[in-house]
């Protein structure tokens, strides 16, 4: 069974399983590389828009994920594309879950194989600093002082640009 590339969902993931169907059967596999980002309990890196950080004691309840059905996926399968033509690897898996989460919740695992692990790692990176910048998600989090919608940040388009892409939404 081949699994989907890109898997934009509202329940968990289990790490372990995703990694082993990702190399089953593939004898080439020497690394795999991953990367699971989670919801934090606070936001205080500054905006892209020049926006102010959160206050040190504005925590974070809970974070809404948005995105547009169809496009996303679109968006981030063009990601894995430009990966394989970029580094020498086998496979890549991303999920994205959308819907309410809570600090300490799994937001996003990307996965990489190929038979060295400079590779796998590189592209790893790659997916996780285009993905940051480029795919349309939305992201919304309620703090006792109310909700607000997260901008995107600085350090983000200085991560993809390292890669020798200029974000589009700069």
């Amino acid at each position: 069974m081949n699994l989907p590339r890109v898997s934009i969902q509202t329940h968990d993931f289990d790490v372990s399983a995703e990694l082993a169907a990702l190399r089953a059967h593939d004898k080439r596999v020497g690394a795999v590389c991953s990367f699971v980002g989670t919801v934090r309990d606070r936001n205080a890196a500054p905006a892209r828009s020049g926006g102010l950080a959160a206050p040190a004691d504005d925590t974070v309840a809970s974070m809404e994920l948005e995105h547009y059905p169809g496009m996303t996926e679109k968006s981030i399968e063009a990601m894995i594309d430009a990966a394989m033509v970029r580094f020498d690897i086998f496979g890549a898996r991303v999920i994205h879950r959308v819907g309410l989460l809570a600090p300490l919740d799994q937001i996003v695992l990307v996965a990489v194989t190929s038979a060295h692990r400079g590779e796998s790692f590189q592209a790893c990176e790659f997916l996780m600093d285009y993905l940051k910048t480029q795919a349309p998600f939305w992201k919304k989090e309620e703090t006792a002082r109310g909700a607000r919608w997260v901008d995107a940040r600085v350090s983000d388009d200085a991560a993809l640009a390292r890669w020798g892409i200029a974000s589009a939404n700069a």
